[in-house]
């Protein structure tokens, strides 16, 4: 049986998903856009060979397996809802809420429905962050005594959604949401946080979204735990995307170039000053595979609902510190 597969919105992401989920064996039967008859979408679908094109409530009433929600964030929670509520799987793009309390009700939708929800976190399944995931959970660096995570770009695009507060913007939301996740999977939760951002507005915080966070995440074990930074931003240096890993322990460290990414040719994973040769991999196609399997009952969740809830969690907490100048605990 073919995994049939509807994608919401004509978003740049959704031009990785697609072949992934050709090459993990599923089928995209359908392209829901808030303005289906436009040329752009018309011809968003024609270069990606999807032979229907709809109505978001279009896709909802399709014959489906599942959907992927690429939408802009604010819209993730409620057609993600509207999907499982239609009998579908749903894949949604990070963050998959704009916050923790929308996470928690698309949790219990997902039990109410008996739906699979994961939060498409696609470098998780790439061989290179699997390859730092071992080497830390193996014991190969010892106990973790650091951890950071740097990820940002140069952003043009005055007109990007991620500049709109009320749309869900901000560098946390779309780029240092990464290395906090990476934390969470290396080292659990975190117990407090505190955090200092640039902002659009300056001296208006709360109308702004955070151009550039930097964040401290506390697990607590006092003059023995790991301390743990992350960094993000949308005004760094031209030369494109900067994403790196540093984790130190006790019996060794490694560094990680083109961190965070899920489908990349050349990247530099680095243990004990050995250069380690990881042979690339595509995480999207990976991510869609593990996914489907899931739905079919094949495979239990390796990312299940709560995960994100976590998530959304920490990421509450490092904004609300970031505004209020204080240490939030979690």
């Amino acid at each position: 049986m073919t995994f049939r597969w509807g994608i919401l919105g004509a978003a740049r992401i959704a031009a990785a998903l697609i072949p992934a989920i050709r090459e993990a064996g599923g089928e995209v039967v359908m392209l829901g856009a808030r303005e289906p008859g436009s040329a752009r979408v018309r011809a968003f679908a024609q270069e990606w060979q999807v032979p229907q094109v709809g109505s978001y409530q279009d896709v909802m009433d399709a014959d489906l397996d599942a959907v992927y929600n690429p939408l802009p964030n604010h819209l993730h929670r409620p057609w993600s809802e509207a999907v499982m509520r239609a009998g579908k799987h749903v894949l949604t793009e990070k963050p998959l809420s704009l916050n923790a309390a929308e996470a928690r009700q698309l949790e219990q939708t997902a039990s109410q429905t008996g739906k699979v929800l994961q939060e498409a976190f696609a470098y998780r399944f790439a061989p290179q962050h699997l390859a730092v995931l071992e080497a830390v959970r193996g014991g190969e660096l010892g106990e973790i005594r650091l951890y950071q995570g740097v990820l940002g770009f140069q952003m043009t695009n005055n007109g990007d959604f991620r500049w709109n507060p009320e749309m869900g913007g901000g560098a946390l939301y779309d780029v240092g949401c990464y290395p906090v996740n990476l934390a969470r999977l290396l080292l659990g939760e975190p117990q407090a946080v505190m955090a200092q951002a640039r902002w659009t507005q300056s001296g208006s915080t709360q109308a702004g979204v955070d151009v550039a966070l930097s964040g401290l995440l506390d697990y607590g074990q006092t003059g023995t735990g790991p301390l743990v930074s992350i960094d993000c931003g949308f005004d760094w240096s031209p030369q494109g995307m900067l994403g790196r890993c540093l984790v130190v322990g006790t019996r060794g460290h490694l560094e990680l170039e083109n961190a965070y990414l899920s489908n990349v040719a050349t990247f530099r994973l680095t243990v004990n000053g050995e250069v380690r040769s990881v042979a690339p991999g595509n995480g999207y196609a990976e991510m869609v595979r593990h996914f489907q399997r899931v739905a079919l009952g094949q495979e239990s969740a390796l990312y299940p609902p709560s995960d994100a809830t976590g998530q959304a969690q920490v990421l509450d907490a490092l904004l609300l510190s970031a505004r209020e100048g204080r240490r939030v605990e979690l």
